[in-house]
């Protein structure tokens, strides 16, 4: 699949990593639907010029998540729908048990997991019946999925248990659902991106952030968000990159 004149949904798209995979997707001469909650996506749409449009949706909802599959669809016209580069999602932070020995709040836990597992689940589902109808280009390939996991889903730190549980969910879809997905000719592929430069890092105190970039072998700073941009890119391209999840790291393994 080649990234040219082909459409393409991308969650989160609003910033970080899904605003960067945008940009990098119209460069190359593709088309984008950029869905997000944020009113910021529209403005993203507006500077990426003709070839993207902005929806304003929840990850987590049906209507929402249907509605920017059909503008997608329309917007690649008879190409359809090619390809899914899902971003969004939330960081928490929570301690089973706090310093006076208070459990963590369930709410919380099971907001977490609804944005992270089954909004991924959602975007997939819809997406893939969207692809399932495209022609089928060489190999036979109709779409691709590519989902953004965590290295927090394999080495998940103090406090991560939400996060983590959430991320190593999207890491244990991967492979069932390329299993399944393959019979239609779509891909499914995830990415695990370690400490990267993104709204998220924001509210992190410099010095946290200094001492995450130190604990990266190489190269020893934060990831950038092209960077990932870059890799999804590779994977729309490389069709023999199916059912796995691919660690975008520098080599960081969280303590």
């Amino acid at each position: 699949m080649q990234v040219k004149d082909n459409t393409f949904l991308i969650t989160g798209a609003a910033s970080g990593l899904g605003a960067a995979t945008a940009e990098r997707l119209v460069a190359a001469g593709g088309r984008v639907v950029l869905c997000d909650l944020s009113e910021a996506v529209e403005t993203h749409a507006e500077t990426l010029g003709e070839a993207a449009r902005a929806v304003r949706g929840d990850v987590t909802s049906a209507d929402d998540i249907q509605a920017a599959v059909y503008a997608a669809v329309a917007l690649g016209g008879e190409r359809g729908l090619a390809g899914v580069v899902h971003c969004a999602g939330v960081v928490s932070v929570a301690k089973l048990l706090d310093r006076e020995g208070n459990p963590a709040d369930l709410e919380a836990y099971a907001r977490t997991v609804q944005i992270n597992l089954v909004g991924t689940f959602n975007v997939m589902r819809l997406a893939s019946a969207a692809m399932a109808g495209n022609a089928a280009g060489e190999d036979g390939e109709r779409g691709v999925i590519i989902n953004t996991a965590s290295v927090a889903a394999f080495d998940g730190q103090v406090g991560q248990c939400a996060y983590s549980a959430s991320k190593a969910g999207v890491v244990g879809m991967s492979l069932p659902a390329a299993r399944e997905l393959s019979r239609h000719g779509i891909r499914v592929m995830a990415i695990a991106p370690g400490v990267f430069e993104t709204p998220m890092m924001g509210d992190i105190p410099e010095d946290a952030v200094a001492a995450l970039s130190a604990a990266v072998p190489f190269p020893k700073r934060l990831g950038r968000p092209d960077e990932f941009a870059r890799l999804a890119e590779q994977i729309v391209t490389n069709p023999m990159l199916n059912g796995e999840v691919i660690r975008l790291d520098g080599g960081i393994r969280m303590q």
